[in-house]
């Protein structure tokens, strides 16, 4: 039992499904020990056997809402209950809504502002004492190229994501003397269903033409994190893409966002 309690794990948020599931897998393949973190126990269950099964590593999962305020917290009572060490930390969990801001319910915005900006927050700085005790450790926050603009009809979504990016930034240079590396993934379009559960049915059939694999962008992004990279963004056309907010008026960009991702 306590050989088990000597075992460092990687934590990965959202673990079910899309990108979180598939570095769940990359990192497996590596024989790095999980934790997994999401709502849905059936999903998740049947991840912890298929890797359990193929790669052999130790594998724990926990079911829980992290859209509540409270989840950090029991994250990081659940962690310390079983002693685990913990030295990487992916914040993938997350999710958009597409509509003008007036028209999508209140509620809902906020509970996605709490999951993407607020549980994120508070998972870093519960774990921090916990990657702190490791040679070398790893935090890697999921953005998205949405960080990068305003983006109409994704008004809170682009606006979170834009935090994220900036917190992770602020949070790399603090830490840079430190043992924790903290990096931040910034996608493009990738094929998760994640157009679908925003809403943007009309748009996922345009995004199919520039979808990634989230294989492909898992494999990309913990390659980047292990080489300490700052920012990673998956796919040569997604780099253009943050390259052109970067030196184009903002006021064309966001009509450019507008129009792609109008409502009727």
């Amino acid at each position: 039992m306590s050989e088990i309690k000597k075992l460092k794990y990687a934590m990965v948020t959202g673990a079910s499904k899309g990108i979180g599931r598939s570095m769940a897998v990359a990192l497996a393949k590596r024989k790095i020990n999980l934790l997994l973190v999401a709502r849905s126990a059936d999903e998740l269950h049947g991840l912890q056997n298929d890797i359990k099964k193929k790669y052999g590593v130790e594998v724990d999962v926990l079911s829980i809402d992290l859209s509540l305020p409270q989840s950090p917290k029991e994250v990081t009572d659940w962690v310390n209950a079983k002693n685990y060490a913990v030295y990487i930390l992916i914040n993938n969990a997350g999710y958009g809504l597409w509509g003008k801001f007036a028209a999508l319910d209140l509620t809902a915005q906020l509970e996605m502002c709490q999951l993407n900006m607020n549980t994120v927050t508070s998972l870093c700085h519960l774990l921090l004492p916990i990657l702190s005790k490791e040679k070398e450790a790893y935090i890697l926050n999921v953005s998205s190229t949405a960080a990068y603009q305003a983006v109409p009809t994704l008004a809170i979504y682009s606006a979170t994501k834009a935090f994220v990016l900036s917190f992770t930034r602020a949070l790399r240079f603090e830490l840079k003397d430190t043992g924790v590396s903290v990096s931040c993934l910034s996608p493009g379009p990738v094929d998760t269903g994640f157009a679908s559960r925003a809403g943007l049915d009309a748009f996922s059939k345009m995004a199919e033409k520039f979808n990634m694999q989230p294989d492909e962008v898992a494999e990309i992004t913990i390659k980047g994190m292990f080489n300490k990279k700052s920012e990673i963004i998956p796919g040569f056309t997604n780099v253009i893409s943050v390259y052109a907010n970067r030196i184009l008026p903002k006021g064309f960009i966001e009509k450019m966002a507008a129009g792609i991702y109008k409502t009727k």
